[in-house]
């Protein structure tokens, strides 16, 4: 894996620890039972409808500042302009509102206007990194549907950057976009097969073995990344929960005690010890 992907991984890994902890370290048959089917959102959002939602919540002069900057962006004619414009959104979402997805999202109009490989899979992967925490299937629609067009973009300038490949069928994996997943998984497939040392793809592979039922894929795909990288917090703590899927109660306490020993989040760590204790 390039040390992007670790980057781009190692990122969003904080927000996965807090949301695995809580909420998802028991299994949910259930959720699980409607996930398994991939299918479009029935209902799809707009950036409109994204924006109005976010705006609602600004101060006064937040959203004073906001309109100002978007009505710059309809103004200028200077592609220099609406880059340095688009930035500053991203910026303002970002940094000072911590609206991520927003954030993303303009990080990638400036990198369509660049033209930047760099910058259009740093975007695109963002949000990738967005849908994979993300439970509502409009929203995974919106962030997949954007994603998608950055990696494509992305691909037409490097057609051979294969973490670019990976993120694009993840869009089609996790995001609602199509009625044929396996568009999404045969070209991850391709990328592992030609390189198993392809950890991004194989944790990928994994996500998708979850999402789909097979347990033991799954299972496979991060066994493969843990022999790699023993400390990957992620991937064990998804081998922990697909053994706990499984009803395989001693490899899950396995796992998970594992997991306990790398995480430094006191709620996190209690969360899982307790976990524990009801599988034992």
């Amino acid at each position: 894996m390039k040390k992007q992907q670790y980057i781009l991984l190692s990122s969003a890994l904080a927000v996965f620890v807090l949301l695995f902890f809580f909420g998802k370290t028991t299994p949910d048959k259930k959720k699980d039972a409607v996930i398994a089917a991939y299918r479009p959102a029935s209902a799809t959002l707009s950036t409109n409808d994204i924006l109005a939602d976010a705006r609602k919540k600004l101060s006064s002069a937040q959203q004073e500042k906001v309109t100002q900057l978007e009505n710059a962006v309809v103004r200028g004619d200077v592609k220099e302009q609406k880059i340095k414009i688009f930035t500053q959104l991203a910026n303002f979402w970002g940094d000072t509102i911590h609206q991520h997805q927003l954030s993303a999202y303009y990080l990638g109009e400036s990198a369509k206007l660049e033209n930047s490989e760099k910058n259009l899979t740093f975007a695109a992967h963002l949000m990738v990194d967005d849908l994979l925490a993300e439970d509502n299937p409009a929203l995974q629609n919106w962030l997949a549907t954007n994603a998608k067009a950055l990696f494509e973009s992305s691909l037409q300038l490097n057609p051979a950057n294969d973490s670019s490949k990976i993120g694009l069928g993840a869009c089609y994996m996790f995001g609602n976009i199509s009625d044929n997943p396996m568009q999404g998984i045969l070209a991850v497939r391709q990328v592992v097969e030609k390189n198993p040392g392809n950890l991004y793809g194989q944790m990928m592979l994994g996500l998708g073995g979850i999402r789909s039922g097979q347990l033991d894929k799954a299972i496979e795909r991060f066994q493969i990344v843990v022999n790699k990288q023993p400390d990957n917090l992620e991937a064990i703590l998804h081998l922990a929960e697909t053994y706990d899927r499984k009803g395989d109660k001693i490899n899950a306490v396995k796992w998970y005690r594992q997991a306990v020993e790398l995480i430094s989040v006191p709620e996190a760590k209690k969360e899982i010890e307790d976990r524990i204790k009801a599988l034992q």
